[in-house]
């Protein structure tokens, strides 16, 4: 017998995170978060609830955890947007259907009492979190920002009835085959033509001052995106927080127009993921130490956020972004660079990296099922 149980103590709420360390144990490709990390962005007190209304339940099975489902509910994204939908996300459970089944049951009925029409997911809060279910890619270790889970996954939802919504690819670019000569003529051209600058930082805090205009930017950039739900301002906060300490400075760029108004910005990481499985979970006393080395050593590195005005998407600025992380990659000597998830119907975004000779190493879907 399968008993579904919303998550009402500090204790449950440990036991809703730590679920998938056992259920990857040992997994090679699996990366898991930091514990503290992933407990506070759940924190009722997080700004982010200020939009969004969550449940969270575990599924247990002869007393012992088998499975994990967050029901959350973006009012922005119903009130603004008018998708009247639930989220489901944080997904996991073990390799039985029934289990799924009644995970799934669990936020079909949150749905109903919403009066929403339709569920779809694995999604987060917002899209700046995780979404989509691995499909293609079981073989590949997932980026700090990436996801990974078992195969049976999307077989267990597709027997449910559940269809395939939202599409990602993501792609693997080996440096080596970087045509240096013509993206460093292309970005000469543009710089010259649009009297356009970039902008160097030596250190964080100097990055600071212009990380809420990249999120400003980012809202333009994917407004035209039937899926994009605009980031606000109080969501701002918790990602800067979440995600700035794993930034280096040489990895950034930002481009200004002549009246220095961002056009457009990439953020890149070094890989994190082999750190963050060393961590195994906890910065202390010793998972930072991997962090670092991972920080400063490292031949991986993963493209997080880029960010492109609308009026210069076709102007080749993009040439110029290439061109200074292929600067700081061959500087850091990195190897092979990942792509965050790209949107199958974002033809605009997916052209940028044609120059670059991708290869599609893994894709991901979020499933719906529409509440009769």
């Amino acid at each position: 017998m399968i008993e579904l149980k919303k998550v009402s103590t500090d204790k449950e709420m440990k036991e809703f995170v730590k679920f998938p360390f056992q259920l990857y144990k040992d997994n090679p490709y699996w990366v898991p978060p930091i514990i503290k990390d992933e407990i506070k962005s759940f924190d009722a007190k997080n700004d982010i609830f200020k939009s969004v209304e969550v449940e969270f339940y575990l599924a247990y099975k002869q007393a012992k955890v088998v499975g994990r489902v967050a029901c959350c509910i973006n009012w922005t994204e119903v009130n603004e947007l008018h998708k009247p939908k639930v989220r489901f996300g944080w997904l996991e459970m073990i390799d039985d259907v029934n289990v799924t089944k009644a995970l799934l049951d669990k936020v079909e009925e949150f749905a109903q009492k919403h009066k929403m029409q339709y569920i779809e997911g694995p999604m987060g809060f917002s899209n700046m979190d995780k979404a989509g279910m691995l499909t293609l890619g079981f073989d590949q270790i997932a980026t700090m920002i990436g996801l990974y889970n078992h195969p049976y996954y999307p077989q267990h939802l597709a027997s449910l009835g559940f269809k395939p919504e939202a599409e990602w690819i993501e792609y693997k670019i080996d440096m080596g085959a970087y045509n240096e000569e013509k993206i460093e003529r292309m970005s000469g051209i543009v710089q010259d033509r649009y009297q356009v600058k970039v902008l160097e930082f030596k250190t964080i805090n100097e990055l600071l001052p212009y990380v809420d205009e990249m999120f400003a930017l980012l809202n333009k950039t994917y407004a035209d995106l039937q899926s994009f739900v605009p980031i606000e301002d109080f969501q701002i906060e918790h990602y800067k927080n979440k995600y700035l300490q794993f930034i280096h400075p040489d990895f950034i760029c930002c481009i200004m127009d002549k009246d220095n108004k961002m056009i457009a910005f990439a953020i890149t990481m070094p890989s994190f993921s082999r750190g963050f499985q060393k961590a195994k979970g906890k910065l202390f006393p010793f998972g930072f130490l991997h962090l670092l080395q991972a920080m400063r050593k490292n031949n991986h590195a993963e493209y997080y956020l880029i960010g492109v005005d609308p009026e210069y998407r076709s102007k080749g600025v993009t040439a110029i972004i290439f061109k200074e992380i292929y600067k700081s990659f061959t500087k850091h000597k990195i190897q092979i660079v990942e792509t965050n998830p790209l949107l199958k119907e974002n033809n605009k975004i997916q052209q940028l990296w044609k120059s670059l000779n991708p290869e599609i190493h893994k894709e991901r879907k979020t499933y719906r099922k529409d509440i009769v």
